[in-house]
């Protein structure tokens, strides 16, 4: 049985909401992720939370598709983060119907960084919302194990994990590791594909995962070996930003291309999803 798909919006950023939405559906995905808030000044967002006639759109995609939204995103908590000016973010994720907001370490003070992770977990309480910290080589939170002890500190109960198959296969994360991580921290996974060979500088790393992924199956990372040690019958998100395909062949074609090359590896394979 396929697992229900996820579209993340990293993989078709060129679309406003309510058109990545209509393509999702296209596509035959069943949630979307929504960048609300840029990872950098530069990057593209669409502030839905500001903006009522985009909202009150989305909305409307969202009921004539049936696509659920699965996350908001971004919270990068860094020294100089406040996390009531988040207040926003959150609320449009609860109107939007969404479960996850999706967090990155960014402040080099563990205690700060903990209590702040708290602090925001605290706040998307009331709105029935979770919020899944993922980790990166290049953030302070670099691998699995350290994601997972800043989780785990923090002790809050709507907390997650969130597990990036390129950020996993590119830090010191190991299977052993995974398999040890409670299920209900592991609400949903993001999926994509690499080269072998690992890209040598900070720039490298950053530049490949927004950038140029591979879709599942087409590099060396092991996807199976991954997701047979996550929890069963989780969404799975496809985050593949390839900004040189999506040239040639549109956003929505690189969505369908990801979802059918997801479906083909994930079928029949026995990952446990």
């Amino acid at each position: 049985m396929s697992p229900d798909f996820s579209l993340a919006h990293l993989t078709v950023l060129s679309l406003a909401p309510p058109a990545m939405v209509a393509a999702a559906a296209r596509c035959g995905y069943h949630y979307v992720g929504l960048r609300l808030i840029g990872v950098t000044a530069d990057s593209p967002a669409y502030p839905l939370m500001a903006d009522r006639p985009a909202m009150r759109e989305t909305k409307a995609r969202l009921a004539d598709t049936g696509l659920r939204v699965l996350d908001v995103e971004f919270v990068r908590l860094a020294p100089e983060t406040d996390v009531r000016g988040f207040e926003g973010l959150l609320e449009a994720g609860a109107e939007l119907g969404a479960r996850y907001v999706i967090s990155a370490a960014y402040d080099p003070d563990r205690a700060r960084l903990t209590e702040r992770f708290g602090q925001l977990c605290d706040r998307a309480v009331p709105l029935g919302l979770s919020v899944v910290l993922e980790f990166y080589p290049w953030t302070q939170a670099p691998d699995l194990g350290s994601a997972a002890a800043l989780v785990s500190a923090a002790g809050r109960p709507n907390s997650g994990i969130l597990v990036d198959t390129l950020h996993f296969a590119r830090s010191a994360s190991s299977l052993d590791e995974l398999a040890q991580i409670p299920a209900q921290r592991l609400p949903f996974v993001h999926v994509a594909d690499a080269p072998a060979e690992r890209p040598a500088t900070t720039e490298g790393l950053i530049h490949a995962a927004r950038c140029e992924r591979l879709p599942p199956g087409e590099g060396a990372i092991d996807i199976a070996g991954i997701l047979g040690r996550m929890p069963r019958g989780i969404p799975v998100a496809l985050e593949v930003p390839m900004q040189a395909l999506t040239r040639e062949i549109g956003a929505e074609g690189v969505a369908r291309r990801v979802r059918e090359a997801a479906a083909h590896v994930l079928a029949g394979r026995g990952a446990g999803l």
